[in-house]
């Protein structure tokens, strides 16, 4: 099967990234930027297209890219990772052992909460994937009318999580996810880890407003009551990793103001009411 990487990226000049990424497969660029253009060329038998345009939002991005993707599988990509050679080997013995429609990978330098085994995944282990990870069989996402909620993601103002939401979707339509433990590359992005970005579109560190978001975009993809035990749970638990920058107590107090307040819903109705 034809695999094509779908790299989202912001204000790209020329076609570089794709060989910074290592990318040794067909790749299709949506850049957002200042200009709507598009451009091609192919290189060791490979196409590379960049689709430029003044549309923002990461989940407008990633249907753009579904939308004109032209391989049978499609990779999930963003500016911050780098392949393996042979990626797209790894990609394709995994489509022809297991029969589903996507499949999620590993990469070297970010650690999983799933058990390290190849495993079907559900509505509630696909919380432990990140954009990173998913390939998708084009066809079954298009034909099932499947996209990225544009209300979530970098760009949308509401934080991240279209990801998941993306893959709980897929369930709700039937389609099988896979978690295969298989490295494909590493991602070059360390912000987990100093509690700020300087290159992440959404995050800016561990404060109120992360905080906010979180329990928004629960509350959006989880309902009330699983998103309040949610909340609790993230707090006791994740403590460490987000104490140095705010309290337990108010990381817990923002998250349960975004549950309350549920901003996403609002704003659907909102926009369907235009």
């Amino acid at each position: 099967m034809l695999v094509e990487v779908l790299m989202s990226c912001m204000h790209t000049q020329d076609m570089e990234l794709i060989k910074k990424s290592n990318i040794q497969s067909n790749c299709l660029m949506i850049n957002q930027g200042d200009i709507d253009d598009y451009a091609e060329s192919f290189s060791d038998g490979h196409k590379y297209r960049m689709i430029s345009t003044r549309e923002r939002g990461l989940s407008k991005s990633r249907n753009m890219a579904i939308k004109h993707c032209e391989g049978d599988i499609g990779l999930v990509c963003d500016d911050d990772e780098v392949f393996d050679d042979d990626m797209v080997d790894k990609i394709n013995d995994a489509y022809a052992k297991y029969d589903v429609d996507i499949i999620c990978f590993r990469f070297r330098n970010q650690p999983s909460r799933l058990k390290q085994v190849p495993q079907l995944l559900n509505k509630w282990t696909v919380l432990r994937i990140s954009s990173w990870q998913i390939s998708f069989k084009v066809e079954k996402i298009r034909e099932n009318g499947l996209s990225f909620d544009e209300y979530m993601g970098a760009g949308s103002g509401n934080g991240a999580g279209e990801e998941v939401k993306f893959l709980r979707d897929c369930l709700k339509k039937g389609l099988k996810i896979y978690y295969v433990p298989v490295d494909i590359g590493v991602v070059n992005n360390d912000y987990y880890e100093s509690g700020k970005s300087d290159s992440s579109q959404w995050f800016k560190g561990f404060d109120e407003k992360f905080f906010y978001q979180r329990g928004m975009v629960n509350r959006y993809m989880l309902g009330l009551p699983v998103s309040l035990f949610y909340a609790l749970y993230y707090t006791i638990v994740k403590r460490n990793m987000y104490k140095k920058y705010i309290s337990p107590w108010n990381s817990f107090k923002y998250t349960i103001k975004g549950i309350i307040d549920n901003d996403i819903v609002r704003q659907k109705k909102e926009g369907e009411r235009k």
